[in-house]
């Protein structure tokens, strides 16, 4: 909407995530309202106490009183239990529905995303966020229905009971309307940084807990300790002085409201001893005024929660807003063959000097054993990023059984392969669970696929087996047992093609060869991409190609490539492989 600020607008989204529960919601603040009428009902029962309760014959019975008092309270109090309950439900149901619009955009966000995104802060956004902006302005929402409307029905007592006076109390209107707008624009300043500084401090913390090898090896706990307490502190800064521009508001609107008070109880006074009101009638009427001090100051005080809260739903609708990872593709492929075909494929990241991919020329028969070779940054990453979708061909194309990628959507793309990384990737989860990753769970399937990777032993050995958990990333298996555990996982998948990039870096060579013989076991069944740096996992493929800028410089069998005596000989040489 033209105009509408970002604040205003996050609220009118989140309002829509209270839509499917407006029938709840309707009913809660019905009995808010009730709840909110039946404050009034309190001074008059006063009035009719003093004006007829102490007379010689009173005109209803004294054992009536406690009964008519604790009634009143009780059945307000049940109302304002009913309202509370009815959002707290509502609530629930738009939190949950947020979450899951979150952790999708997150799943299905760009990759650009998660080199802004640090994995703490994604956690806050999709768990804290929602949560404490629903908590803020259902909570601030319930103070505005129910001290909004205790306020209306006491006002209109106060004109039932004497419209003059209470003409007189809306002269401080103006004044307190404008001292809220100055100090709401210093609570929403003062809440903005606070929690950017609160996202930083996140990602500082998120930092130190996953590198904390590197914090240790590095003896960086002086540095990190001054980097979190620099962020800690400017946390402190701005949130005191949110705090402070938000404490300002109660005191200065008191302030102008004890003003309008003080004159009408003063007027008040003199239109009673001029006999224009019983004494009832008068303790009635201060009665009501006082108590809508209460629900005005209550009133002045939801500014800043409602501020806190609109800021945290901004952030979350900015991560919902992120764009999704491209999907222009329509064919679906059950399974493939698994030849691939790089056509002059050529690939560059924005910003960079030169192609990562120059007019990659390359065909992988289906079932055949190849692999990459070459140093750092000649683009063997890229190459297998092109294969799984992640980045796209500036030119030319890359073809998965004869199909253009570009055609396959991603789902069915990445279906065909199972990757196993150098960098690992664990679940907080049992055995079982890690392998068996989102495929239905096979028993006989696990124990071949463990067995295979050289890990089966070792899983006989857990307390708990298969249901054994593993911790946080693998936290509590060696590396070499997180990198046996991926390459089951990888086998589990029963994939058209295994790409193995740098899978057994983290292996001992008698684990590496036991892993290379369970690899050489399904030689012309699956198309196999092997990645390395250690050139002895690769001599025996059917083909090696070596890599450099982003070219393929050297094809061939390793007796082809050692008599030819270029560069992958130098390779071979340089690493003492016989």
């Amino acid at each position: 909407m033209d105009g509408e600020t970002p604040l205003r607008a996050a609220g009118r989204r989140l309002l829509r995530y209270l839509r499917p529960q407006r029938g709840l919601v309707a009913l809660s603040m019905l009995a808010f309202f009730v709840s909110a009428a039946l404050e009034p009902l309190l001074p008059a029962l006063l009035a009719q106490l003093i004006d007829r309760g102490f007379q010689p014959s009173p005109a209803w019975p004294i054992g009536l009183v406690p009964v008519a008092v604790i009634g009143l309270f009780g059945l307000r109090g049940l109302f304002a239990f009913a309202g509370n309950v009815g959002f707290a439900r509502a609530t629930s149901r738009a939190v949950l529905a947020l979450r899951g619009d979150l952790i999708e955009s997150v799943m299905r966000a760009d990759a650009s995303l998660y080199a802004s995104l640090s994995p703490g802060v994604a956690a806050a956004r999709v768990i804290n966020d929602p949560q404490n902006a629903t908590a803020a302005l259902v909570g601030a929402s319930t103070s505005v229905l129910r001290d909004g409307v205790t306020l209306i029905a006491l006002l209109g007592y106060l004109f039932y009971l004497n419209w003059q006076l209470s003409l007189v109390s809306l002269v401080t209107a103006p004044v307190l309307g404008f001292v809220v707008r100055r100090v709401q624009r210093r609570v929403i300043a003062a809440g903005s940084r606070s929690y950017e500084s609160q996202v930083r401090l996140t990602g500082i913390v998120d930092d130190i807990a996953r590198a904390w090898r590197v914090v240790r090896s590095f003896d960086a706990h002086a540095f990190e300790r001054r980097r979190f307490g620099a962020e800690a502190e400017q946390l402190r800064r701005q949130t005191l002085k949110s705090v402070t521009a938000g404490a300002l508001m109660t005191p200065l609107t008191q302030l102008v409201s004890s003003a309008g008070v003080a004159l009408i109880v003063t007027l008040a006074l003199v239109d009673a001893r001029n006999g224009g009101a019983t004494v009832g009638q008068f303790v009635a009427f201060l009665t009501a005024l006082l108590m809508t001090i209460a629900p005005l100051r209550r009133l002045t005080d939801v500014t800043q929660p409602i501020v806190g809260g609109l800021i945290q739903a901004r952030a979350c609708f900015a991560l919902i807003d992120t764009p999704s990872e491209p999907d222009t593709g329509t064919r679906e492929l059950a399974r493939a063959r698994g030849e691939l075909h790089f056509e002059q494929a050529s690939v560059a990241y924005a910003g960079a000097e030169r192609p990562a991919l120059h007019e990659v020329d390359l065909h992988i028969p289906a079932g055949h054993t190849v692999a990459l070779v070459g140093p750092s940054g000649s683009g063997k990453s890229t190459l297998v990023g092109t294969l799984l979708g992640f980045v796209a061909p500036r030119s030319g194309c890359v073809r998965l059984d004869g199909i253009d990628l570009a055609s396959l959507r991603k789902a069915a793309l990445r279906r065909q392969f199972a990757v196993v990384s150098q960098d690992i990737v664990l679940f907080d989860a049992p055995v079982a669970d890690n392998v068996a990753y989102a495929q239905p769970r096979d028993d006989a399937k696990l124990e071949a696929c463990l067995r295979a990777a050289d890990i089966w032993d070792f899983v006989q050995t857990l307390p708990e087996g298969l249901a054994t958990p593993i911790g946080v990333n693998g936290g509590r298996l060696s590396g070499g047992q997180r990198q046996r555990l991926a390459i089951a996982r990888a086998l589990y998948k029963d994939a058209s093609v295994w790409v193995f990039d740098e899978a057994t870096s983290a292996l001992d060579s008698e684990s590496e060869r036991l892993v290379q013989q369970a690899i050489e076991r399904w030689r012309g069944e699956r198309t196999l991409l092997l990645i390395a740096h250690r050139l002895s996992t690769v001599r025996h493929a059917d083909a090696i190609h070596v890599m450099a800028e982003g070219r393929i410089v050297e094809s061939g069998r390793h007796e082809e490539l050692m008599t030819r005596g270029g560069i992958y000989a130098a390779m071979v040489r340089a690493q003492a492989i016989d």
